[in-house]
């Protein structure tokens, strides 16, 4: 008898560890301009052009400011919005296809910047390698295809820990000076293989052609597609329940503050205890591994005791430890090793919230885990870049630094209310007999039955 795909264990662990490798190399060029930013905005010419000659010392170094914070949002924008499309696209065509051409498609505007000459190039070509940050849609519409449900939320918890990808290009502000001087500022064959900062982008543009050649060559080339030959109509029937857009917020929380921080603790650090840079690169890696690597961890509990459960803890978890972070020195004079301690808790929160808000996916949507998916993450990325605006305005406003964890109080007591509510009117369905389950999902996952979203909502 002929094994179903389903079941073939060897071909759906490469799925995964592939899906996984890919993701976080994906996930380390959409972010890598936090790293690499620091050597571009030193060249006044590329950012400038011409102009830079008629500015003051002041003027040349806010415009620069600027112009570099347009690069960031280019590139964050570019892999948040189209996530809801190759979540569907993923449902539709394939994850292995469509993660090949991702991956071959973001390694040309990669190597493009080794070799920009003015700004608008190195902003054309921040929104196109930010492609890469919609891998995560792709990833998880893959890997739940390949997945039984019983298995779902380890799997995904696995491959969601390659958004680790953010640790790596943080600790390249420790490893930059040693890699620039690899190869001469002049570059080799005449600038063909460029040197200095440039060289990088190089070396991820190769990273990401290899990593397309090896899922062409290891992963199945049959996936399971659920989407394909579904009306668009079908396909974003899910997205018209509440229940969709809350499962949104808790990755705001889990996910988007995580981006956020990712980007934000290393100035905090620098402005708020006058740490150097090496040393707030590292406490910011201290906060970003926990986050990412427990991410299979959060999966595996979902898996055991239900994403309602696991998110609900971490939600209590998250609101207790952010609480301090939000008060004054003048009232809770926190010293930078204890600062750092309570962003780890936080931290180990998001990295199991992630896993286990999406283990909800697949729970209720399973047909539908690429548009949903795709939406939920779309939101949760779009937070990663609203959510430093925020920070940085309510420091402004309230004068003292502290208060910008006000927004992730604010958020994480409003998930937390939000899920709490939900949890008590399905109780009180159950006790009165009211309860019924829906036909959408033909098999509740264990200790976490499925609920009406116009009951959870």
């Amino acid at each position: 008898m002929k094994t179903s795909p389903l079941h073939d264990s060897s071909s759906r662990n490469r799925v995964l560890w592939l899906s996984t490798f890919a993701f976080t190399v994906l996930f380390a060029v959409w972010l890598m301009l936090g790293v690499l930013g620091l050597k571009i905005k030193d060249d006044v010419s590329l950012m400038l052009g011409a102009s830079a000659a008629t500015m003051s010392s002041a003027e040349i170094k806010l415009a620069v400011e600027s112009r570099f914070e347009w690069l960031l949002a280019v590139s964050i924008l570019s892999g948040a919005l189209l996530r809801l499309n190759f979540g569907i696209w993923a449902d539709t065509f394939g994850g292995r296809n469509l993660m090949v051409v991702l991956l071959l498609a973001c390694a040309i505007p990669t190597a493009w910047l080794g070799y920009a000459t003015n700004y608008t190039q190195l902003l054309v070509c921040a929104g196109l390698f930010g492609l890469a940050g919609n891998s995560f849609s792709i990833g998880i519409a893959w890997n739940s295809a390949w997945f039984p449900a019983e298995k779902k939320g380890t799997a995904l918890g696995i491959f969601g820990a390659g958004n680790v990808g953010a640790a790596g290009t943080k600790l390249l502000v420790i490893l930059v000076p040693g890699i620039l001087t690899l190869i001469p500022a002049t570059g080799y064959l005449g600038g063909w293989i460029p040197g200095g900062w440039r060289i990088i982008p190089l070396l991820y543009a190769a990273l990401l052609v290899l990593t397309a050649m090896a899922i062409v060559l290891l992963c199945p080339a049959r996936d399971p597609k659920p989407g394909h030959g579904r009306p668009m109509r079908e396909l974003l029937a899910p997205l018209k329940h509440i229940q969709v857009w809350r499962f949104s917020l808790y990755y705001v929380v889990v996910f988007g503050a995580y981006v956020a921080l990712s980007a934000w603790l290393p100035n905090y650090y620098v402005n708020t205890y006058q740490v150097d840079l090496r040393t707030a690169a590292l406490l910011t890696a201290l906060f970003i591994f926990p986050a990412s690597l427990l991410r299979p961890l959060g999966g595996w509990l979902a898996d055991l005791y239900g994403p309602r459960t696991v998110t609900y803890v971490v939600f209590v978890g998250m609101t207790l430890s952010t609480i301090p972070l939000c008060l004054p020195h003048s009232v809770l004079p926190l010293g930078v090793a204890g600062f750092a301690a309570l962003t780890v808790v936080v931290a180990v929160g998001m990295g199991i919230g992630k896993a286990s808000v999406f283990k909800y996916i697949p729970n209720y949507y399973p047909k539908d885990v690429g548009a949903v998916g795709g939406l939920v993450g779309m939101l949760g990325a779009l937070g990663g870049f609203f959510l430093p605006k925020a920070f940085g305005w309510l420091g402004r406003e309230t004068g003292f630094p502290q208060s910008a964890f006000l927004a992730l109080l604010a958020l994480t007591v409003a998930s937390l209310v939000w899920l709490h509510l939900a949890i008590r009117a399905l109780t009180i369905r159950q006790l009165t007999g009211a309860y019924r389950q829906p036909a959408l999902i033909p098999v509740p996952a264990p200790n976490d039955l499925p609920v009406l979203s116009s009951v959870e909502c």
